[in-house]
């Protein structure tokens, strides 16, 4: 379903001075599986995220998802590709402090100039599935930060995407927090989405539903 093939990616800093980001990465991750991409900080993990994305494109090489070669669009039709088959659950959330919650989750399906009976259903759907239909109308900065996560988990998943990226999820989350998001991704597995975590937190290793675990290092794959 995913693959990455001989990519690199290159990030000038200056004029002079460039970062080697990835090095000549071969990954292939199947329909349905969970894999944990694991390393330290700045090893290349959130690299890998964005690329799958179609937010960067490599250096040299190519990313391919069912069939498509991803890393050839142009940026419209990467918005495109974003919107029907990504669900994208970032570190720091992303969401609009000044908008609500029903706002906020239903921010992906506007440029689809969706119907509203269809889009009330759909967010209805992904709000009870977290638990957060009573704060349907509060403004997002006035969350707590669990629940602030489930929002942005609702907003990744409103338009039911076939692949869900996580970068560092539980970066900003007590322990607690972060088993209950474990929880989520395991029923999220069981639904048959392609999930891929990067993160360098231990609750992730080891996981009895998880298909693999790649170490990344340095720009490459231990």
């Amino acid at each position: 379903m995913i693959r990455l093939k001989d990519v690199k990616k290159i990030f000038q800093i200056n004029k002079i001075e460039t970062m080697v980001a990835l090095n000549e990465i071969n990954l292939e991750v199947k329909g349905g599986e969970l894999v944990v991409l694991k390393g330290a900080s700045g090893s290349g993990k959130s690299t890998i995220l964005s690329l799958i994305a179609g937010l960067s494109k490599p250096t040299s090489g190519e990313v391919i998802v069912d069939n498509k070669r991803i890393s050839k669009l142009p940026d419209n039709f990467s918005s495109l590709y974003r919107r029907k088959n990504i669900g994208f659950i970032f570190q720091k959330f992303n969401l609009i402090d000044t908008l609500s919650v029903e706002n906020n989750i239903i921010l992906p399906l506007i440029p689809t100039n969706p119907d509203e009976k269809e889009l009330e259903k759909k967010l209805l759907e992904v709000m009870e599935m977290f638990s957060i239909v009573p704060k349907r109308k509060v403004l997002t900065k006035n969350l707590s930060g669990g629940e602030q996560q489930r929002v942005a988990i609702a907003r990744a998943l409103i338009n039911n995407p076939k692949i869900i990226i996580a970068d560092e999820p539980t970066a900003n989350l007590d322990a607690k927090l972060s088993q209950s998001f474990v929880s989520i991704i395991k029923k999220l597995k069981s639904e048959d989405k392609t999930i891929i975590i990067a993160t360098h937190d231990p609750i992730f290793f080891d996981l009895d539903f998880c298909d693999r675990e790649i170490e990344i290092k340095n720009g490459e794959i231990i």
